[in-house]
């Protein structure tokens, strides 16, 4: 199947389909909080406050949105000659060993992280190291200042259709928050465009994880659909998002001046 036609959706309905998961999220977000059904009108009304506000300010961005102000294609340090690892300012991807898969257990062991992954990881080293080792996959190791600190990789490849999932994980939580899992996806792109040369990566993700579907699409994902109670989780089902992101639409993005 033509990957450009798999993808034939128009771009305004994919933005709505983003801004009505968004909101639906948000909405979920809010009821947690213990805000009553009565005081979302006065957050609507608060949020159009903030919003005329925003846009009389002369600091305002008109940006496209995009990470292409942070990274370039040509950016990338390509020590695979030398070192078999891809690298941008102090973060590096090296291709996935044993000896780290316990590492990544210890990481997958808290349930709120093992069960954000659509499905879910196998919970041992030894089942990891299995699992990384078969065909279809392609993992590599997160590395910030010479240390170990996540993973990223490349599931179900078909190599037909010339696409990849992705998958991330930044594990060591001190270091969450500073940039690192932005690179390493950012490294990850350029390798599965520009070194294995595939046309599409795409992943899933729960709804109501707004701050990583925002991420996302900062590299240029796009929402592709829902898929509705997909998954158990706990005692529980959730909805499943997919996001996909053409080679050429990341090329033309960060292909720099």
């Amino acid at each position: 199947m033509n990957s450009t036609a798999e993808h034939a959706v128009d771009a305004p309905t994919q933005q709505e389909l983003m801004l009505k998961l968004i909101t639906k999220g948000f909405y979920r977000e809010l009821m947690n909080y213990g805000i009553t059904k009565k005081d979302v009108v006065s957050v609507s009304s608060f949020l159009l406050e903030y919003l005329l506000s925003d846009l009389k300010s002369p600091s305002t961005q008109n940006g496209d949105g995009y990470y292409n102000h942070l990274f370039t294609i040509k950016s990338v340090r390509d020590d695979r000659p030398s070192g078999g690892r891809l690298g941008l300012q102090d973060v590096q991807i090296a291709a996935m060993t044993p000896d780290v898969c316990g590492q990544v257990s210890g990481w997958l062991s808290d349930p709120a992280v093992r069960d954000s992954f659509v499905p879910a990881f196998p919970g041992t080293a030894d089942e990891l190291a299995r699992y990384f080792g078969q065909p279809g996959r392609e993992y590599f190791t997160i590395i910030y200042n010479e240390e170990p600190v996540g993973m990223i990789g490349a599931d179900s490849i078909d190599e037909g259709s010339r696409k990849v999932e992705m998958k991330k994980l930044i594990g060591n939580r001190g270091l969450q928050g500073r940039g690192i899992g932005k690179i390493a996806t950012f490294l990850f792109l350029y390798h599965a465009f520009v070194v294995r040369k595939y046309d599409k990566v795409f992943i899933h993700s729960g709804d109501t994880n707004i701050r990583n579907i925002i991420l996302n699409s900062k590299f240029g994902f796009e929402v592709e659909g829902i898929f509705f109670s997909d998954v158990v989780v706990g005692t529980g089902r959730k909805d499943v998002v997919r996001m996909g992101l053409l080679k050429s639409q990341w090329l033309e993005i960060f292909k720099g001046e």
